[in-house]
């Protein structure tokens, strides 16, 4: 039997790792929009870490699930190897979240960069658009379209913050005088570039899963 038609067999009947995915996906989006928060909000930073520690830590635990149901599990609705990697990658994600967020916390900025705000604008739109995509594997045979115009828009999100990162870190020299706050953003800067990189990652894992399957 082929690989593609043992997808559409047992993918309808999945109550396993389609259901893991989709809850880490939605880990992924809460996590950005507590971090679009953070960067937004000018207060609660104690808080609004805690929150998002507290959503890696979800994540962690569902990645964990998803190992030991790969462990127990004969057939899978796709490869090992894809449902592995899509589940870590997106961990990767979301604990690149939490970094970005607990360096605002550990730093304690005197300011806030605009590139800092639009990259957290960003990371919390590509998620989005990654749960969108993710939310339609269950349908992939019959709409990998839906699945490649999200990653598409992932992609033209990443170079929009490859722009943001460029135009940041230039001002950021020019304009900022102390060398110990140069040094503090430009990390806080660099992680929320790193998270959007992260999650178009994962738009590439899942074209690649297209490929595949579709």
């Amino acid at each position: 039997m082929k690989i593609n038609s043992i997808f559409s067999n047992f993918t309808p009947k999945d109550t396993k790792f389609i259901p893991l995915l989709k809850e880490t996906a939605s880990i992924l989006v809460e996590a950005s929009i507590l971090l679009e928060m953070l960067y937004t909000s000018g207060k609660r930073h104690k808080e609004l870490c805690q929150q998002i520690k507290a959503e890696e830590i979800k994540g962690d635990k569902v990645t964990g699930r998803i190992s030991k149901a790969l462990n127990e599990t004969f057939i899978t609705p796709f490869d090992r190897e894809d449902i592995h990697a899509l589940a870590d990658e997106m961990d990767n994600a979301i604990d690149c979240i939490n970094r970005s967020a607990q360096k605002v916390l550990l730093y304690s900025p005197e300011n806030i960069p605009k590139s800092t705000v639009k990259l957290a604008g960003i990371i919390r739109k590509a998620a989005e658009c990654l749960q969108d995509a993710v939310n339609e594997l269950p349908k992939l045979k019959k709409n990998d379209q839906q699945i490649r115009k999200c990653c598409k828009e992932i992609k033209k999100l990443e170079e929009a913050a490859d722009d943001v990162y460029e135009d940041g870190i230039m001002i950021l020299f020019k304009e900022e005088k102390s060398i110990i706050e140069v040094i503090k953003l430009k990390e806080m800067i660099q992680e929320l570039e790193m998270s959007v990189n992260k999650i178009n990652s994962i738009g590439k894992l899942l074209k690649t899963i297209i490929v595949k399957y579709a």
